[in-house]
């Protein structure tokens, strides 16, 4: 009979208890849905420290509106963080919770490079996004570049590197082309149309190269010591340059108008 009672008095008390915590559970679940905890805000910033030059409220808004499920206790996180990493010119994002109905987003931007394929751009860590290239500034000259899929990287890592050598002729590069084979032309500021041949350290069609195929650095760093001298000889305009010899590059003049002639 003793075990009996008390046997009976452990069950009465789990049930009290369970029903208490029932009851519990209850009152948060309860509490947690109150509209007082809809996200009735979301705060948008810079990751650095310089101020957000493509990404808006009004952008991030018409993005998450009717999207964004749940209240500050329920909202998921890395779901919002995706759908967020739709808004145009946005690269990553971070987010958190602000008690008691806020989310704080912090936005890293796009930072273009050039244009890429037409329709796309490349930032400055060698990826392609695509945004409204109407939304530029009207002073962005970024240089076209185009290529195959996946290349980017490539061609961002060559541009820097035709940068540094062009700059003590102050030129500039406006284009450059990379073909299917992998053989690239460029154009520089001045006009002026490199065709550079393919690049046996980066081919990945023929990744050992050609034989007897000059770098692709040897052949700018050719190119680039022989223009000064040779630019001022020329008494045309040069229309291109063909730097793809193994001992040299050959040029084409460019066609001398009728007016110039007289």
């Amino acid at each position: 009979m003793f075990n009996d009672a008390r046997l009976i008095n452990f069950i009465a008390n789990t049930l009290a208890m369970l029903a208490l915590l029932a009851m519990v559970v209850g009152v948060v679940v309860w509490v947690v849905q109150r509209p007082y905890f809809a996200i009735a805000q979301v705060q948008i910033k810079p990751m650095d420290e310089q101020a957000l030059g493509y990404v808006s409220v009004a952008t991030v808004q018409a993005t998450i509106a009717g999207k964004l499920m749940g209240n500050f206790f329920s909202v998921n996180l890395d779901e919002a963080r995706r759908l967020l990493e739709t808004v145009p010119w946005v690269r990553n994002v971070s987010i958190r919770r602000v008690w008691p109905n806020t989310l704080q987003v912090e936005f890293e931007e796009q930072q273009p490079l050039a244009l890429w394929n037409e329709d796309q751009m490349i930032n400055t860590w060698g990826e392609a996004f695509r945004a409204n290239q109407g939304e530029l500034p009207d002073d962005a000259a970024l240089p076209e570049f185009s290529g195959p899929q996946d290349a980017e990287r490539l061609v961002v890592q060559r541009y820097a590197e035709l940068v540094r050598w062009f700059a003590p002729l102050g030129l500039t590069v406006r284009e450059i082309h990379l073909s299917p084979r992998y053989a690239w032309s460029v154009k520089l500021s001045d006009g002026l149309l490199l065709n550079l041949g393919r690049d046996p350290a980066a081919d990945v069609a023929d990744p050992h190269g050609r034989s007897g195929a000059l770098p692709f650095a040897k052949r700018i760093e050719r190119f680039v010591q022989a223009w000064p001298v040779l630019a001022q000889q020329m008494q045309q305009k040069v229309a291109s340059a063909d730097l793809r010899y193994p001992d040299g590059f050959a040029v084409t003049l460019a066609p001398v108008s009728s007016s110039s002639s007289e």
